[in-house]
């Protein structure tokens, strides 16, 4: 493994465990925005630097430029107000960094960007923002929210309030003096993740500073991505390694805030990055999908102590259960998995057991079928591996494998889920277990190991005891 992979697995394994005890925040710059098609700080003020007379290809304080064109203007800054919300009020799609950062448990952002895509992408994941752009809105804490989200150079449906000039970034040390206090006491007890960040923003660097003042040598480690510098085409070879130069010279003074740089070749590796830590942490979640009206060939108490116990074991491996209310199955998954949750007596139920019972009448305009449909989806999205077991129910009074089941392998399917169906179990298990079978038998990229495990789950000659052995190793091996 090259340095570039070490320090990208460092990342990974470090930020992993500061997502499992909920203690990261992002720091959002204006190049996540220019992903969703949002223009960069030069082109919002491109018409403004030609009304000056300036070329903005040729600026390189764009603070000063913005500070010169409301000097230009008697102080009268409307023209700059009327191209933040001409650029920041178009409708564009969140990015996909966007929405797996939303999904993820992350509650705090931070952003000096003034459109609005952090929040309309954590409603889109189900979550409540808490939305703060003025120091007054601190005083204040919206109901029941997921997450909160500070603009520190405030919103587009507020640019008077924007910071956009040098008189503003003058001030903004006294005028913001709590909300730069709720910044700092996030630096010193949540990992940020810097993204889109240049780091030339004066308020962060002001406030860095004093952390490194005050807890020289005690700093908590945060994490930004920096893209390697490129050789232009029209570039000679001795102005290509000076910006080679500075770059490295950069990134090491921002060791000094004990900010770990992540090197990358494109924008690409951030997503790839980002989505490596969603499926690490959903991995650790586990859906259990089961129904049962019989049970044979075993015995009635054996395979539900067998459910218990397979749950049990999953929470006390530091793994979560997800599942529904599934007949005959689920009562058997809760108690296994509270038994071990009081037993240990160390987190909160809701920390590792996620419970959806169905709801059996639709009261709204939704028909029953399509809610437990988008109800399955939610449940399912939460995991990282599913579980199928028995899989029948009695329909016309006559067993039949259990049609929901099948649904939510499919949706399990779809969102990527490492899927363990015990085929011994027979019914839709069995179904589930063939079809999964004659795929990863075709995939080269699966072990031998793992493809031999899979075929012992449909053996039919193994005891309850044999398949749990075998689901453990499974699930050992693809976490």
């Amino acid at each position: 493994m090259d340095q570039m992979n070490r320090e990208k697995e460092a990342f990974l394994n470090d930020i992993g465990k500061e997502i499992e005890e909920e203690n990261i925040a992002v720091f959002a710059g204006a190049g996540m925005s220019a992903g969703a098609g949002f223009v960069n700080w030069a082109e919002l003020l491109r018409p403004i630097a030609d009304e000056l007379g300036l070329d903005v290809n040729k600026e390189h304080d764009l603070v000063a430029l913005a500070q010169y064109h409301c000097n230009d203007n008697g102080n009268n800054r409307s023209q700059l107000n009327k191209r933040l919300i001409e650029e920041f009020s178009r409708k564009v799609e969140e990015t996909e960094n966007h929405r797996i950062l939303c999904r993820l448990p992350i509650h705090t952002f931070w952003t000096t960007n003034y459109d609005k895509l952090i929040e309309s992408s954590l409603i889109s994941s189900g979550k409540v923002p808490d939305v703060k752009y003025t120091k007054d809105q601190l005083a204040f804490t919206k109901p029941k929210r997921d997450a909160v989200v500070y603009k520190m150079h405030g919103d587009v449906e507020h640019p008077n309030q924007a910071v956009l000039t040098k008189d503003d970034y003058e001030k903004y040390h006294v005028k913001m003096e709590q909300y730069l206090s709720t910044l700092k006491g996030d630096l010193l007890s949540k990992t940020f993740i810097f993204i889109g960040f240049s780091f030339s923003d004066p308020n962060l660097d002001y406030i860095l500073s004093r952390v490194r003042v005050a807890f020289d040598g005690h700093q908590r480690r945060h994490y930004c991505f920096i893209k390697n510098v490129e050789k232009d085409e029209s570039e000679t070879d001795a102005d290509f390694e000076y910006r080679k130069r500075k770059q490295e010279l950069f990134v090491n003074d921002l060791g000094r805030f004990n900010v770990k740089s992540i090197l990358i070749n494109n924008y690409n590796e951030i997503t790839e990055l980002l989505h490596e830590i969603e499926t690490r942490y959903k991995s650790r979640t586990i859906f259990i999908s089961g129904a049962a009206n019989q049970f044979a060939p075993w015995d009635e108490k054996a395979a539900q102590k067998f459910i218990h116990d397979l749950s049990s074991e999953i929470i006390s491996s530091q793994f979560k259960v997800v599942s529904g209310f599934g007949l005959g199955v689920g009562s058997s998954v809760i108690s296994g998995a509270l038994e071990q949750i009081y037993m240990r007596s160390t987190r909160n139920i809701s920390d590792q057991l996620i419970l959806r019972p169905f709801p059996q009448e639709s009261s709204g305009s939704i028909p029953l079928p399509e809610l437990w449909k988008k109800y399955r989806e939610d449940m399912i999205s939460h995991a990282g591996m599913a579980i199928f077991l028995f899989g029948n129910k009695y329909q016309n009074g006559k067993l039949v494998p259990s049609n929901g089941m099948y649904q939510e392998y499919e949706i399990a399917k779809k969102l990527g889920l490492f899927i363990i169906s015990v085929g011994a179990t027979g019914f839709m298990a069995e179904e589930i277990w063939e079809e999964e079978r004659n795929r990863i038998n075709e995939d080269e990229n699966i072990s031998k190991e793992v493809k031999n495990l899979f075929s012992d789950l449909g053996d039919k000659s193994k005891s309850l005891e044999d398949l749990s052995i075998v689901i453990g190793k499974l699930i050992s091996l693809a976490k």
